[in-house]
């Protein structure tokens, strides 16, 4: 089977586990995201051990579970903000849990740690934050995240079959030599229409607003995507994982997410609130 056939396949498959998460209601749309975070944090962890300084996956697993889970409850109106004070203790165990590692470099992996912390759980937790974001009601709003996620599959999407049909001039060649300007104008083509024919739903947002999100979303996305080529070129590895054919591992799929979810997150806000 071809790689496109695998690629093509598995982004259906992904597609309707997805959209599945995102409809079952909000406890089913925070299980997809849990799974996305774990997922994607083994891979990350797992790229970047090296000897002497093996990150606490463990503690940095409950921490990111607790923060996702934390920001449920405020964001669905269930709990105030005091429950984000859950995390500092969980934060402080990943330093607890480094004394009893035998580990000759420890504060690489604290830093290893954290920094899985902060490129994919806070993402995640923006993302969250999303469905939970018109007005002031705390009403679950599967339209916000699903709309998100098919402006962020058309950008991806429009850039890989422009890019294979077009593409000849790199984009960034020292990090990324296979993505090229004409498949990022084809994916930002493709990512505008779409907002384009998700400005007729029921959300309070104007042709141009969806418009300049679509915009944020090519942008921060892009660079989400660049940074994760920047980090297997500097490992020298193919593909962050092989969880999906075709199309890698789950770093591989949702960089795009990772990297423009907390800016989707601040333009809706100031939209809306």
């Amino acid at each position: 089977m071809s790689n496109f056939k695998k690629r093509l396949i598995t982004g259906a498959g992904l597609l309707v586990v997805v959209m599945g998460g995102i409809w079952l209601g909000p406890l089913g749309f925070t299980g997809l995201l849990l799974a996305i975070n774990f997922l994607s944090l083994r891979e990350f962890y797992r790229l970047l051990k090296t000897p002497g300084s093996k990150p606490a996956n463990g503690a940095a697993f409950l921490l990111s579970g607790c923060m996702i889970v934390t920001t449920f409850f405020v964001s669905s109106g269930m709990g105030g903000w005091p429950w984000f004070l859950l995390n500092l203790p969980v934060g402080f165990g990943i330093f607890v849990a480094a004394l009893y590692r035998r580990s000759t470099r420890p504060f690489p992996a604290l830093a290893i740690s954290y920094l899985g912390i902060i490129c994919i759980c806070i993402p995640v937790c923006c993302f969250l934050v999303l469905a939970f974001l018109p007005g002031h009601t705390y009403d679950y709003q599967p339209k916000v995240p699903l709309s998100i996620f098919l402006l962020l599959w058309a950008n991806d999407s429009g850039a890989y079959l422009s890019g294979k049909a077009f593409g000849k001039h790199p984009l960034f060649h020292r990090i990324s030599p296979n993505k090229t300007w004409e498949g990022s104008f084809g994916g930002a083509t493709a990512c505008l229409l779409m907002s384009g024919l998700l400005s007729s739903s029921d959300l309070p947002l104007t042709l141009i607003q969806w418009l300049l999100l679509a915009t944020i979303i090519i942008i921060t996305g892009t660079y989400g995507d660049l940074v994760k080529s920047l980090l297997k070129r500097s490992l020298k590895v193919k593909d962050s994982g092989t969880i999906l054919p075709g199309h890698g591992g789950m770093l591989d799929r949702f960089d795009s997410l990772y990297g423009s979810a907390p800016f989707v997150l601040i333009y809706l806000i100031i939209i809306w609130r």
